[in-house]
């Protein structure tokens, strides 16, 4: 008989992991479920099942090469097949229906297996978590949840929800920060312009007519970063280089994470954006979570392990553990000390009317609508922010290059 190993979640909301044998995947996963146990993986060990053997099959190897599958596909994916079900047409036909109106090749063969996964008799959840670069955890875990509910039309109708509402949101961020980083390209583009072409004429022009005097130290400044552009762009370029990559690997490392996401939520201009988007998509995440019937525990750990913000993500580690020793969810929230105090008081109240997964929903409307307001705030201030900067950089510049004339002035007069 095959071997399977297995990740799943107990009642405790610990990770247990193992080996068990069972004809197919399918009913590891019964098996598993048998035992207490809310499984998140099943794969086939190395030598048993041949194409069962996990993420390394052919839908995610074709992912891996063309590279993982866009936000916007999957949503798309997901309405459209729930939309097939709610009709009444069955998982496997619908499959082979979408996996010919796709697109992208790489997503439609991950679709045909899929349907090849379907029509062996495996859970469309176990076939979908062998595909980790098309389907996250949360997604599998919503599907899961609604296969053992027999409502996966509905889960994936709320799944497609979630995604579309995160890509609105994702959509205005990026938006807001589009202005910002093409005035930044702008200046930077104007500030090289003149170090490189018009500040060394200027600096002929002084040598000549000064005969020798004492340069205004603002003057000199300027000169002097001319010189280092000029003389040593290679080394700027490849030190501003090293400095981006020494960037990338702090923040990909745990505390580096924690550092800069901590700062990112607290920056006097777009910290309280950035918080309102990371707060609705933690309210948005466990909603659609515990409405699919994925329980508390796992639904944190999820919820965790998807959020974008290491520092919110440390205080979602805080919640659960607290939650698993029996507390409530808003007490916890309240202590993390990073979630607004409207949040926890929802929940509270959410709790003791026994509609949490509603009230989170409320929550995640709300924030969302609140990140509308923000973006059009922060667009507003930031233009005469960069306006006033950019005039501040070539300011700087053209008064420096004056000073000298001014002085030659006095001395021919």
């Amino acid at each position: 008989m095959p071997a399977f190993s297995y990740s799943a979640m107990d009642g405790q909301g610990h990770e247990r992991t193992g080996a068990l044998e069972a004809a197919d995947a399918r009913q590891a996963a019964v098996v598993l479920r048998g035992r207490g146990l809310f499984p998140t993986r099943v794969t086939a060990r190395e030598g048993e099942g041949g194409a069962k053997a996990g993420p390394t099959g052919a839908g995610a190897m074709t992912l891996a090469v063309f590279g993982s599958l866009s936000a916007k596909e999957r949503a798309s994916f997901t309405r459209q097949l729930g939309t097939l079900l709610h009709a009444g047409m069955p998982l496997l036909r619908g499959l082979e229906v979408l996996g010919r109106q796709v697109k992208n090749p790489a997503f439609a063969k991950v679709i045909t297996a899929l349907a090849d996964g379907i029509r062996s008799g495996e859970a469309l959840s176990e076939v979908m978590g062998r595909h980790p670069r098309a389907f996250d955890r949360l997604y599998v875990s919503m599907i899961r949840a609604g296969e053992a509910g027999g409502l996966l039309d509905v889960v994936l109708d709320r799944l497609a929800q979630f995604q579309e509402k995160s890509l609105q949101v994702r959509g205005k961020v990026k938006a807001a920060m589009v202005y910002p980083f093409i005035v930044l390209g702008v200046a930077v583009g104007i500030l090289v312009a003149l170090l490189v072409f018009v500040v060394p004429k200027f600096q002929q022009i002084f040598a000549d007519l000064l005969k020798g005097a004492p340069l205004p130290p603002l003057t000199r400044a300027v000169l002097t970063v001319s010189d280092v552009v000029r003389n040593h762009l290679l080394l700027v370029v490849v030190g501003s280089a090293v400095a981006m990559v020494g960037f990338q690997l702090f923040r990909r490392s745990p505390a580096g994470a924690r550092i800069i996401d901590t700062l990112t939520i607290r920056m006097p201009l777009s910290g309280e954006l950035f918080l309102k988007v990371v707060v609705a998509r933690f309210a948005r995440t466990l909603g659609t979570l515990l409405s699919s019937g994925v329980p508390i525990l796992p639904a944190l750990l999820i919820t965790r392990d998807t959020c974008a913000n290491a520092r919110i993500a440390s205080a979602i580690q805080a919640i659960h553990d607290r939650v698993k020793e029996g507390a409530s969810v808003a007490r916890p929230l309240e202590a993390a000390g990073v979630f607004p105090p409207m949040v926890a008081s929802m929940v509270e109240v959410g709790e003791h009317s026994g509609q949490l997964p509603e009230m989170l929903q409320k929550i995640a409307d709300i924030y969302e609508g609140e990140v509308d307001n923000a973006v059009a705030g922060l667009s507003s201030l930031i233009e005469p922010i960069l306006i006033l900067f950019l005039a501040l950089v070539v300011g700087t510049i053209v008064i420096a290059l004056f000073l000298p004339i001014i002085r030659i002035v006095q001395m021919l007069t």
